[in-house]
Order: C-alpha cells, then sequence, then structure tokens
C-alpha cells in the first residue's frame, strides 16, 4: 500500500515538472557583430634573414714582405682614403731602388759613349776614310745602349713601387677592424690573414636569399616586363635589427643575382640602406621586411577566426540570421588581419567575435554591421 502511494506522489512531480518546463519561455537569440566580406587592398610583410656588408668591404694586405715598423691606426676607428695605415721597413727596398739607380746612370753614360762613336765615324765615312760597316755598327751599338737605358729605367721604376708599397694607404674611407698583426711582426704577401679589414659603410648592403617558389611570387606580385623594372616597381623594405628594432631608415632591393646556388636552389638579392651615422656595421644581422600589395583580397580580422585542430574556422551568418562554422584557408597576415585564399567568398557574411558558445544552427540578431569597401 505505501509502495503504491510512493509512486503516485513521484509520478505527480515529474508531471508538475513537465507542465513547468513547456511553459518556460525560449532563450533570446544572441545579439552579435557582423561583418559583409567585400574585396579590398592589402599588404602583406614577409621577413628574410640577412647578411650586412659595407659597400666597401677591403682586406688590407702587404705588397711586399718584410718587417712591420709602425701601425698609424688603432681598430674601430674611422679613416679617411689616403691615409697612411702601416709601414713596413724600407730599408732593402731603398738599396734595390740605390742600385737600379746606380746601372741606370751606368747605361745612360754608355748610350752617350755610343752616340759619340757615331758622330765620329760619320763624317770619317762620309770622306771614305773608314768602311760603311764601322758606322752600321756603332749605330747598332746604340740601339743596344738605348735599350739597356729603358731596361735599366724600368727596374728603377719598379724598385721605387716597392718602396712605394712599404707605406699602406686606406684604399677607402671606412673603419678599420681587427689588427692582428703588431709592431715588429715579419709580414708577407702570403700571409693567410690580412693586416686588417676596412669597411666603407657610408651604405650598407644587406644581403638575403629566396628560394625558387618565393622568387616566382616575388616576380609575379610587382609590374615590369624585366627584373630592373620589378625592382623599380618595388616599395622600400625594411631592416629589422638582432633585437627586433626596426632600423630607422627604410632600404631599396636594387639587385639579384644572375643564377641560383646549385648547392641551396636560393637566388640572392641585396638590399641597400643607408648609414650616415654610422650605425650598422659590417657583420651586422637582422631580417628585411618586405611588403607585398595584394588587389582584390578578402581580409578579415584574426579575432573573427577560431582555431580547431590545426583548421581555421569562420561563423558564417545565412539569410535567416543562422549560424554555422564554415572552414578557410589563408595566404598570409596583413597586421592583425588574415588573407583569406579559399573558404568564403564577397557577400558572405561573419561574425566578428561572441561565437565562441554557440552551436551550429543558433539564430543571432546582427549588430553594427559592418562592410568592407572595395578598393579596385
Amino acid at each position: 500500500m505505501k509502495t503504491i502511494i510512493s509512486l503516485s506522489i513521484i509520478a505527480l512531480l515529474l508531471v508538475g515538472c513537465a507542465n513547468k518546463n513547456e511553459g518556460a519561455p525560449a532563450s533570446a537569440p544572441a545579439t552579435l557583430p557582423v561583418l559583409n566580406i567585400a574585396y579590398e587592398t592589402a599588404a602583406t610583410e614577409t621577413e628574410f634573414p640577412v647578411a650586412i656588408q659595407g659597400k666597401n668591404d677591403v682586406e688590407i694586405r702587404p705588397q711586399v714582405n718584410g718587417t712591420l715598423d709602425k701601425i698609424y691606426v688603432d681598430e674601430g676607428v674611422f679613416v679617411n682614403q689616403g691615409q697612411p695605415l702601416f709601414k713596413i721597413n724600407d730599408n732593402p727596398y731603398r738599396q734595390q731602388l740605390n742600385n737600379a739607380s746606380a746601372s741606370l746612370n751606368a747605361a745612360q753614360a754608355a748610350l752617350i759613349n755610343a752616340q759619340l762613336e757615331v758622330e765620329k765615324l760619320t763624317p770619317l765615312v762620309q770622306n771614305k776614310v773608314v768602311s760603311d760597316y764601322q758606322l752600321k755598327t756603332a749605330k747598332a751599338n746604340v740601339s743596344i745602349a738605348k735599350a739597356n737605358v729603358a731596361q735599366n729605367r724600368a727596374a728603377v721604376e719598379a724598385a721605387q713601387i716597392n718602396v712605394n708599397y712599404t707605406l699602406i694607404k686606406a684604399p677607402v674611407s671606412g673603419y678599420i677592424g681587427r689588427l692582428p698583426k703588431k709592431q715588429g711582426s715579419l709580414i708577407s704577401q702570403n700571409d693567410p690573414e690580412a693586416l686588417t679589414r676596412l669597411s666603407d659603410t657610408k651604405e650598407v648592403y644587406a644581403y638575403f636569399s629566396l628560394g625558387e617558389n618565393d622568387f616566382i611570387n616575388f616576380k609575379s606580385n610587382y609590374q615590369g616586363t624585366t627584373i630592373n623594372d620589378k625592382l623599380k616597381n618595388l616599395p622600400p623594405v625594411s631592416l629589422v635589427l638582432s633585437d627586433n628594432s626596426i632600423y630607422s631608415q627604410t632600404g631599396k632591393v636594387d639587385m639579384v643575382d644572375g643564377q641560383f646556388d646549385k648547392t641551396t636552389g636560393a637566388i640572392t638579392l641585396r638590399a641597400k640602406f643607408p648609414n650616415a651615422n654610422g650605425l650598422l656595421r659590417s657583420g651586422n644581422t637582422g631580417k628585411v621586411k618586405i611588403s607585398i600589395q595584394h588587389d582584390n583580397s578578402i581580409v578579415i580580422p584574426q579575432e573573427a577566426t577560431i582555431e580547431i585542430q590545426d583548421k581555421l574556422y569562420v561563423v558564417l551568418v545565412d539569410k535567416k540570421n543562422t549560424i554555422a562554422r564554415q572552414p578557410i584557408q589563408v595566404s598570409g597576415k596583413s597586421g592583425t588581419n588574415y588573407l583569406v585564399k579559399e573558404g568564403i567568398k564577397t557577400g558572405d557574411r561573419i561574425v566578428l567575435k561572441g561565437f565562441e558558445n554557440l552551436p551550429d544552427g543558433a539564430t543571432i540578431i546582427p549588430e553594427n554591421t559592418k562592410k568592407v569597401v572595395a578598393k579596385l
């Protein structure tokens, strides 16, 4: 009897709960911002590692052997073109110059004697006192003496060049590198290590490489029939330094290598940056940032996407304001936006934010509808 009464009470309670649920009002649709999709023009930025070199990076090497007598500069200082850098002991070379000068004097004296002999024999031959053969022999000796003079003069000039080589001057203006050799060191033309390096860094070159596919994309994104035409249409590029700061001045890509590297399959490009203040030095590293303009692109904010299992989705809104998740593919980033390659088209609407907890098939109320203005 008690069991029957208990079951009756439970049944009444269930019926009462069911009646309450049937009378509860349905939850109201969420009001969310919606974006109307249309074409626009956007720019993406791609970064490539670079190696920075001065406009002129010159190895300073001796052109004669000897003892390093003097070092006129210190490491890291700026020098002007023609400024003395090193002095090699010139005593052996001055001795060679003296010997060559003495030989030249002797050859010039021999030439004078040979010419005097010709002058002496000429009237005698005319008067038929001596034979013509003797005069011809004297003239031949003059030619030999002239050749000896020329040969010894060349030896003097060569000796003078060697003397001049003992004073090493800066071939260009720039900054001095390390000085591995010290005063008193024996130096040679065949030394594996240079005396120093001299870097002209008023302008610097940033070299970077593009793979074959990147290079094809690079060529297709800019107008022009030749590489030089495309380089002229390329916008200025930025230099990102090793600490992720942006160098204050922009540069210009002005060179593309003539061929791909067979080992790496990449081609080298060069960007030129002004460096009047000397803030950049040869050996600096960083990244060059190239901007590429994309016309007639679909651009959406990154915040309007959701990532699920390594795939990106947006929340589409149909004509009845019903939502559904739609996978998309992106081709790049432009600031805080994505450039969409596939998945949505112009005329579609997507929810900008607030959709995280809504299931597919839910209905929303669009609010503050925004439209991307097409830039054709």
